[in-house]
């Protein structure tokens, strides 16, 4: 009777352990299964489907902080195209100003302001002068914020006698904000400065009559 025990016994912690093992690994399994599932979820979550000449191309989204440095440039060559590509109108330079101090805190108005009391942009109109801008390069660090940045740029003032290109360098620092229809890329220019700006060299313009 005693023996019949001992198997009664011991078949029942062959079964408790069997059970035991069987649903330890039935969660490991549930878990992975689980896991997998989410990770397909956020892989497709990125994917982006771009029609092209009506073909779907895939292409995949990244992270802001992926791509925080490419957008921060182009926001600073954005504002400063917008702020000194000017032409001898003054509707459109009020709408490129516009465009741009929507970038830009109220340091780039202060700026905006003392170039307008001491008559720049009636000189331009004035002059029919054309302003053109090329950017060199940006350098932007990331290791701190706000982030500081220098743009290095070239101006060109295009008169009906003479060309004359101008060395341009700004500083400033830039803080994040909600990306909006006025402002795509999500960033704030702070504490903007022109720090040169001085006329490098005069090309004069010559008509040949015909």
């Amino acid at each position: 009777m005693f023996k019949k025990l001992n198997n009664i016994d011991t078949a029942f912690r062959q079964i408790r352990t069997f059970c035991i093992l069987y649903t330890i690994a039935l969660t490991l399994i549930c878990s992975f299964v689980t896991y997998k599932c989410f990770r397909e979820l956020e892989q497709h979550e990125q994917r982006l489907y771009i029609l092209a000449n009506g073909k779907a191309i895939e292409a995949f989204a990244s992270g802001r902080k992926d791509n925080i440095a490419v957008e921060a440039r182009d926001h600073i060559a954005t504002f400063h195209r917008l702020f000194f590509s000017l032409d001898p109108d003054e509707k459109t330079i009020n709408v490129n100003i516009g465009k741009a101090l929507y970038l830009a805190d109220n340091s780039a108005e202060k700026v905006y302001d003392n170039l307008k009391e001491q008559g720049y942009y009636a000189n331009i109109i004035a002059g029919n002068i054309s302003q053109e801008i090329s950017i060199d390069s940006i350098h932007f660090d990331l290791s701190q914020y706000p982030y500081h940045f220098r743009c290095y740029a070239k101006e060109k003032l295009i008169r009906t006698t003479s060309i004359v290109t101008r060395n341009l360098l700004t500083e400033g620092y830039m803080r994040n904000i909600e990306r909006s229809d006025n402002n795509p890329h999500g960033f704030l220019i702070e504490r903007w400065a022109i720090l040169e700006n001085n006329d490098l060299s005069t090309q004069n313009r010559s008509y040949e009559s015909n």
